[in-house]
């Protein structure tokens, strides 16, 4: 009987998996002797106090000692600036007459309060300095007892 060829196909696949077999044995051999280029100090990164990560150990004489106790865990509860203040300024920013609404910039916050021509003790037009006091709506804060500053 005929001895089976080799075909192109074959060799070639023989010889991938002999690189293979190679290569393989090169990495353990590496891992072996500790050239493998993973080694604990090439991998660690710091991160300083602004968050950015560097390669290099942070100064320990700039350290800031923290209490246990003056960590929160979760979200603070958010109280609003001047809460203790019940009168506030503002401008107003928009005003509709016909439709009896308008908006008021707070000085303080920054913030756009809603006012509705109930809560107007004296009629407001745009860009009134007003003093007027917060509420709670059903959408948001709402401005009442809506007055003009003199």
């Amino acid at each position: 009987m005929a001895r089976a060829r080799e075909t192109f196909g074959k060799r070639e696949n023989r010889t991938k998996q002999e690189k293979k077999r190679k290569e393989k044995e090169a990495k353990r051999l590496d891992k072996k002797d500790g050239r493998d280029g993973n080694n604990l100090d090439e991998m660690i990164a710091y991160v300083d106090e602004y968050g950015r990560i560097s390669s290099t150990p942070p100064d320990l004489t700039k350290r800031v000692a923290i209490k246990a106790e003056d960590i929160q865990i979760g979200v603070p509860k958010y109280i609003e600036p001047g809460a203790g203040e019940v009168i506030r300024t503002g401008i107003v920013a928009f005003f509709n007459d016909s439709k009896g609404y308008g908006f008021i910039n707070d000085t303080l916050s920054g913030k756009s309060v809603f006012v509705h021509i109930n809560g107007l003790e004296e009629p407001i037009k745009e860009n009134n300095k007003v003093t007027f006091e917060v509420v709670d709506g059903p959408k948001g804060p709402n401005a009442v007892n809506v007055k003009l500053v003199k």
